[in-house]
């Protein structure tokens, strides 16, 4: 089981969407069974809360359903639980790279990558956060992630066809 896990601000807007996306992608595939996936926040500010409800609306509206997913914070285990933790812009990536030192040397099993890796056609670092802005800063982030989600189930692919 390749088990993947995203990390945004508070896991409301954009780390659960990708959560939405990617699981759906992978069913899609039939990798249910191979390849597991959730979502977490830099932050416990919305521990247990939904994700906002415009990011579930936009969801919703592209055929994504994640009304059923529950914000939670990054967890020390997470660094030895996920092959993978994909953060959504470069303040998350330089959060979880400053939580691992401090962990011992068996919870150093993950990867971290930024989401925008796998998808260079926009040319963007980072995942903008769409909190602040309408819903067409929903809907764009939605198509970015999206992209990216689907660079990633390529890359895991052909990194365990690799391997």
């Amino acid at each position: 089981m390749f088990k993947v896990l995203f990390v945004c601000t508070g896991n409301i807007c954009r780390s659960p969407t990708a959560e939405g996306v990617f699981k759906q992608l992978v069913e899609k595939a039939g990798l249910g069974d191979e390849i597991l996936v959730d979502s977490a926040g830099i932050s416990g500010w919305h521990a247990g809360d939904p994700p906002d409800a415009r990011a579930v609306e936009t969801a919703l509206d592209n055929g994504v359903d994640i009304r059923s997913l529950r914000a939670r914070k990054v967890v020390r285990d997470d660094f030895k639980d996920f092959d993978l933790i994909v953060a959504l812009d470069s303040s998350h990536l330089a959060a979880l790279e400053e939580m691992r030192p401090a962990f011992s040397p068996d919870h150093d099993r993950a990867g971290l990558e930024l989401m925008m890796r796998f998808a260079p056609r926009f040319g963007l670092k980072d995942v903008p956060d769409p909190y602040y802005g309408g819903s067409e800063g929903f809907q764009n982030v939605f198509d970015m992630i999206e992209s990216a989600c689907r660079g990633l189930l390529d890359h895991i692919r052909k990194e365990r066809h690799a391997g």
